[in-house]
């Protein structure tokens, strides 16, 4: 569990609790705001390997049964290059997040994600893969 003064993996607020953990944490009682709040909060949830928070986020026509995690990959940070909402349920985030795995290679995902916000909730649809390596 994170502690108060611990930073937010996402690099977006002033720590863990106030910035992704609200949401993460208290799921039920504090959906995201926007889809560029949903995104970094995903982005947190898989830094903490939390499987529950990116499935309940996940849109449920998009959803795959499980959600894996590389075993030793290190998540080291998350740009949000733009984000833009198509209509009031509608939205893109453009985002680069960078990782190192167990082998000790950088890699860096870069993507332009969509979102649907669905009575009152933002989920992650899909995405188009701009640049990986």
């Amino acid at each position: 569990m994170a502690r108060p003064g611990d930073a937010c993996p996402c690099g977006g607020g002033p720590g863990y609790p106030a910035c992704c953990g609200r949401y993460i944490d208290h799921f039920d009682a504090t959906p995201a705001p926007d889809a560029a709040s949903l995104m970094r909060s995903r982005y947190t949830a898989f830094v903490r390997e939390d499987a529950a928070y990116l499935l309940a986020t996940w849109h449920a026509g998009t959803r795959p049964p499980q959600v894996g995690f590389e075993p030793g990959a290190r998540w080291l940070g998350l740009e949000v290059r733009g984000a833009q909402q198509q209509s009031m349920d509608h939205a893109t985030v453009e985002f680069v997040a960078r990782m190192r795995d167990a082998d000790g290679r950088a890699h860096r995902l870069h993507e332009r994600s969509r979102f649907v916000r669905t009575q009152g909730r933002w989920y992650y649809v899909d995405g188009d893969l701009l640049a990986s390596s």
